[in-house]
């Protein structure tokens, strides 16, 4: 099946230019910020989507205005064997790994980490900031290797939905999407109680990328 993604950031940007001409089977459509992936139609594409069928998106920033998002939304897709195909940037990214596709992961996953490691100075920064006007709460909820591997078989065996889930281990939806990604590295099998901080965390998932 081929299934599009549109989105655009508000309602007054138009829409029929993305994807014009394309035999599509289905199309989902949001009106609303790329920055994250808490998007109901694309949550909802997501979804509907099966080994086999192929994703047309216009372009990388229509999907995901954030490269660690990118490189998440890519592997899941190739677990799943879906195609994902770029118009703008005439990329294409299929479970069949080639060279050329992985050159281009390990590019997104290089540029990503440098993403990240920006962030992770602007939060050292913040925190001791925070610190200094006393009002650091502390860090977020991780969870156990047993919350962990329910997350997982319930997010990839049962295919139930990721952002409730999310809301109810009380994590964010790009923290449960690291969970997962844990989870596959490991093969729901680790035998420490308690994850790794954060950083630590993201050098394992990026040391498979």
């Amino acid at each position: 099946m081929n299934i599009g993604y549109i989105r655009v950031s508000s309602c007054g940007q138009r829409t029929d230019r993305q994807l014009e001409g394309i035999a599509l089977d289905r199309v989902f459509m949001d009106k609303t910020s790329g920055k994250n992936m808490d998007r109901p139609e694309f949550q909802a594409c997501l979804r509907a989507l099966q080994a086999g069928d192929m994703l047309h998106v216009h372009s990388i920033d229509r999907l995901t205005r954030s490269l660690q998002d990118l490189l998440v939304i890519l592997e899941d897709m190739a677990d799943r064997n879906v195609t994902v195909k770029f118009y703008k940037e005439n990329l294409i990214f299929s479970g069949e790994s080639s060279p050329f596709q992985r050159l281009h992961l390990q590019i997104i996953g290089a540029v990503a980490e440098f993403e990240r490691a920006l962030i992770r100075e602007r939060q050292r920064e913040g925190i001791a900031l925070a610190k200094q006007r006393g009002k650091y709460k502390g860090s977020k909820k991780r969870l156990t290797e047993d919350e962990i591997a329910l997350l997982a078989t319930r997010a990839l065996k049962n295919k139930e939905n990721i952002l409730g889930l999310a809301r109810e281990f009380g994590i964010s939806r790009q923290t449960a999407y690291r969970y997962l990604q844990y989870a596959r590295c490991r093969g729901l099998s680790c035998t420490a109680k308690v994850l790794p901080d954060m950083d630590e965390l993201l050098s394992l998932l990026f040391e498979n990328a």
